[in-house]
């Protein structure tokens, strides 16, 4: 079928074998590719209940349809796994350049399964794969480590190549480590590269000439050219390159949505020191793309002052910026830069750092654990994420995640998880509807499996609205969803309407899926992931918040209560076709 290789490489590491297997058209029309096809294969080559260290646990790669192409926001790859710090679905993504290479391979897939029996380097190329001792690599800083293999694996014969690392975090088994390429672009959530490590592969490299077939490759070039014209100096792409994600530390904080002192206020003092407009002042950014994107949402700056002065990062995004400079009350741009780029090196979310940071800072507080830290000590967070990645003290403790850490200390009734995962930073108290969210996504507590904070901050419908809200909640939830079948960018999402997507497809596959067929796809793919996650133990009482997110705001008096939240399950099931218990059919 067009847009699809026909192929995926599944990979054994203990026998240090590969083969490449066919997939059958009707696969693809069932489940498009990325995301849909990832829990396709999940589902038929995981054994139920497996430890996700274990080797049995598969680590699955995919880009989408689109990937290679010329079609804007499509330069993506996805990565899929049982997670090790929630122990259902694990899915998560990342731009770049490195998606390219990983397409031009040649697979709608590489499989891995098993370990390796020492510290190993993978070459992926379109005839298999090759194995590669580690040597000094294992070890190494994520950067280090990207550019050593890249100089020493590369093949001469294919001109694209990139490579995917893990840092010194997933070697360790911090269950929270990500996967990491071109520098500051992450895989970031669920613990990815923690399966990784675990697996014993410090890095994978792409490399390869392939390009996939088109239905109709003149309309496709067409179709891109129309579609930068149109949208390139939109209004939201503008805002994007001008100031990238951290323009929602002003929307968040004016709305009172913006997580801070560990969840427990809704806007920040002196927020403004850590806005979009602080970035600019102190690290003077220049937009940053990956491959296929008119957006640039990276601000590639340089500290220009102070005891960081030099450090280069791209970032901080929103994301980590509510993590450490909301959660932990560091209201100084640079000093969140910093933080930020010790994670990068170190291999670790950010978003679960910085909470587990700011939990211990209130676990200290009330005399639960003998840590010198507290709110706006950057140098004593600098080194807890030390100890975290090395396993190290407190810093074991905290390296197996939130529900770990709350058991160990006696803190369940102030930990904010979702099935083990922090939420990012919208406070589902303002934004009701990202209480749903959070409570349903496959994941764990997640923002952008429907990135429902954009039509609640956007006034598309009331925040405290609560009946009803689901019908608008799935329907983004439902188009993403097919986001994420073709891996393409969030930000693209106001101009990926379903009109749009049904062009897209059919122009690349030659399939006709017009709106009502995509949603069908995408219900289908989210009841294929909700039958894993109950056979891998889900129960009811893990889609509900932490109590803790039931508890007003100090500053504003938000709530959102059990009731409320009740309702809006209920309706999302009956929407989705599930029973009251969330249950989807067989």
């Amino acid at each position: 079928m067009n847009g699809f290789y026909g192929r995926i490489l599944k990979v054994n590491l203990n026998r240090k074998s590969f083969k490449i297997d066919k997939i059958e058209d009707a696969v693809y029309e069932k489940y498009l590719g990325g995301k849909g096809l990832a829990s396709y294969l999940l589902t038929e080559l995981n054994p139920p209940g497996v430890d996700p260290l274990a080797p049995e646990n598969t680590l699955i790669f995919t880009n989408g349809p689109l990937g290679g192409s010329t079609l804007w926001g499509s330069c993506r790859y996805g990565v899929y796994t049982k997670s090790p710090l929630t122990g259902f679905f694990a899915e998560s993504y990342s731009g770049g350049k490195t998606p390219d290479a990983i397409d031009a391979t040649g697979f709608d897939a590489v499989v891995i399964q098993g370990r390796c029996d020492e510290p190993a380097v993978l070459t992926v190329h379109p005839e298999g794969v090759g194995f590669h001792a580690a040597g000094e690599i294992w070890g190494m800083e994520s950067y280090g480590a990207e550019d050593a293999i890249k100089d020493q694996f590369a093949m001469e014969e294919y001109r694209k190549k990139g490579a995917l690392v893990i840092g010194p975090a997933s070697e360790n088994l911090v269950r929270f480590g990500c996967i990491k390429n071109d520098y500051w672009r992450s895989a970031g959530r669920t613990g990815a590269g923690t399966v990784m490590g675990s697996k014993q592969v410090k890095g994978i490299l792409f490399t390869g000439n392939r390009k996939r077939s088109h239905a109709d490759e003149a309309a496709v070039k067409e179709f891109s050219k129309n579609f930068m014209a149109e949208f390139k100096n939109h209004a939201a792409a503008n805002a994007y390159r001008t100031l990238g994600t951290p323009m929602l530390v002003k929307m968040t904080n004016t709305a009172g949505a913006f997580p801070n002192r560990y969840w427990t206020k809704g806007t920040m003092d002196n927020w403004e020191n850590i806005s979009a407009e602080a970035l600019v002042e102190k690290m003077d950014p220049t937009p940053h793309a990956c491959g296929k994107c008119f957006m640039a949402c990276g601000q590639l700056g340089t500290v220009k002052e102070g005891r960081h002065a030099g450090l280069k990062i791209e970032g901080p995004e929103y994301e980590t910026i509510y993590a450490f400079g909301g959660l932990c009350l560091i209201d100084r741009i640079e000093e969140i830069a910093y933080l930020n780029d010790i994670c990068d090196r170190l291999g670790m979310d950010t978003i679960t750092a910085g909470n587990l940071c700011a939990f211990t800072i209130e676990a200290a507080r009330r005399g639960k654990v003998d840590y010198k830290i507290d709110y706006g000590d950057v140098d004593a967070i600098a080194d807890l994420l030390q100890l975290m990645a090395r396993r190290e003290g407190i810093g074991e403790v905290l390296s197996q995640g939130i529900k770990h850490a709350a058991g160990q200390w006696g803190l369940e009734d102030i930990a904010v998880h979702v099935k083990g995962m922090e939420p990012a930073g919208y406070d589902p108290r303002k934004l009701k509807g990202m209480g749903l969210a959070y409570a349903t996504s496959d994941r764990g507590a997640c923002h952008l499996r429907a990135t429902f904070y954009k039509p609640e901050l956007a006034g598309m419908i009331p925040p405290e609205q609560i009946e009803g809200k689901a019908e608008m909640f799935l329907e983004f939830e439902d188009r993403l969803a097919i986001f994420d079948t073709l891996i393409l960018c969030r930000f693209y999402r106001d101009f990926y309407l379903w009109n749009v997507l049904e062009d897209v497809i059919h122009k690349v596959t030659g399939l006709d899926a017009g709106e009502k067929a995509l949603k069908a796809k995408a219900r289908a793919i989210a009841s294929q992931i909700r039958r894993f996650n109950l056979r891998e133990g889900m129960q009811p009482e893990d889609e509900r918040l932490s109590k803790a997110l039931h508890r007003a705001l100090t500053d504003t008096g938000q709530v959102i209560t059990e009731d409320q939240l009740e309702v809006m399950l209920k309706e999302y099931y009956q929407l989705q076709g599930w029973d009251e218990t969330g249950k989807a059919a067989d």
